[in-house]
């Protein structure tokens, strides 16, 4: 353990500890929680509480040693391939169970581990334990993701990303038959105001884009194209629950577990399919795309034959 002590930011002043302290430190939610229950933040000498306000002053917080798994250690990732790789960028195709960068308490494998066990050097622009990383996938879904090589690449898709001009196409296969079939969901969100582990469309949110259009109907389940403009935590998960067709296997936002062992998955079905960008140096569109893995295939397959 060691203290930090610094100015309260004027962006945070007004802010509640708990979410103060995970910005300014890059904690969870709850552990920011569990770390100012613990005593372990103090304004001008005063112990506070999680639910106290900022105001300006010096901030001391006892910070915590982080767990030895925050620097992605260079551990092979098995089924992690690289689809373009050149100076400035490369494309992986991020298997399921691999987190998009270290973080604390997690304990498995990173995409920024599996490069640099491939023995790819990547950006150190960015947080120590994501840097080279401009956008996310969650664990549990597959797909496509660009990590920058260059600090010029990491600047530009930073700035490609903040202004949506990069082509983020998904396949998700939700139960039933969304009705209309094709359509555009805009609705904020944030994080569950019941449980701090998921998300959910609140008013208070974040504005969130979601457009989609079936591209297959089963009799259980409908194969969805989905291209985001927004790019939150959850967003398609949520988005669709919210309109009562979940993910098929995604039971934290109310897949229906039954469905899930007649076609055998452990998790949702969402695929990152496709992703297109201008080069950060050379300018020239980069599009790449990637089949669904093994368990989304025997999932579709059971639900075509059903």
């Amino acid at each position: 353990m060691s203290d930090l002590e610094l100015p309260v930011p004027d962006g945070l002043v007004g802010e509640r500890v708990d979410v103060a302290l995970s910005r300014l430190m890059g904690l969870s939610r709850s552990r920011a929680a569990q770390l100012v229950e613990e005593g372990g933040a103090a304004l001008d000498g005063v112990t506070l509480g999680k639910s106290d306000r900022l105001r300006a002053g010096w901030l001391v917080v006892t910070r915590p040693e982080p767990p030895a798994q925050v620097v992605a250690e260079p551990v092979l990732v098995d089924g992690m391939r690289i689809l373009f790789e050149d100076d400035d960028v490369v494309v992986v195709d991020k298997p399921v169970g691999v987190a998009a960068h270290p973080s604390p308490g997690w304990t498995g494998p990173t995409v920024p581990g599996g490069l640099a066990a491939a023995a790819v050097r990547i950006a150190t622009s960015g947080a120590s334990e994501r840097q080279g990383i401009v956008h996310r996938l969650d664990v549990g879904t597959s797909g496509l993701m660009v990590v920058a090589k260059s600090e010029v690449a990491y600047s530009a898709l930073k700035r490609a990303f903040k202004e949506r001009t990069v082509e983020k196409v998904y396949h998700a296969l939700v139960q039933g038959h969304p009705d209309p079939a094709a359509g555009t969901i805009d609705a904020p969100i944030a994080r569950h105001p019941k449980h701090d582990w998921k998300f959910a469309v609140v008013g208070s949110g974040k504005p969130s884009v979601t457009h989609y259009e079936t591209i297959e109907a089963m009799p259980a389940a409908s194969l969805l194209e989905i291209h985001l403009e927004t790019g939150r935590t959850h967003q398609i998960r949520v988005h669709t629950s919210a309109l009562r067709h979940p993910c098929v296997g995604d039971l934290t936002y109310g897949a229906d577990p039954a469905l899930a062992r007649r076609v055998g998955l452990e998790r949702q079905w969402l695929h990152a399919v496709r992703l297109g960008f201008d080069h950060p140096v050379t300018g020239e569109r980069v599009v790449v795309e990637s089949e669904y893995p093994a368990d989304l295939a025997h999932a579709l397959d059971v639900l075509r034959a059903t």
